[in-house]
């Protein structure tokens, strides 16, 4: 499994256009690509001008396939003037447990 955890900064005036594009963006994401097992998006009062995202592919090459997708590049676009700061980290299991 592959492991991609963002933070988005936007700014604050812009997130109520933001999050719903960032839920429609989950949602086809989960909707359109057999590889995308998971995609929450969080949000916490204390940081309203964050917005924290955990998703989670079958390998590398799955988020690569999400990058190029439709959906996610007209995302991208829409929310290019709202976004100040994205920090993205990947995490790759090297051996999944078996319980």
């Amino acid at each position: 499994m592959f492991a991609v955890v963002v933070t988005f900064h936007v700014n604050q005036d812009r997130m109520p256009d933001f999050l719903p594009l960032m839920r429609r963006n989950a949602a086809n994401s989960l909707r359109l690509e057999p590889e995308c097992h998971r995609f929450d998006v969080w949000t916490d009062p204390a940081r309203p001008d964050q917005v924290f995202l955990y998703e989670l592919y079958s390998d590398a090459a799955a988020f690569e396939t999400h990058l190029a997708s439709a959906h996610f590049n007209t995302f991208a676009a829409a929310v290019a003037d709202m976004v100040t700061r994205r920090d993205l980290d990947t995490w790759a299991v090297e051996e999944p447990l078996d319980v």
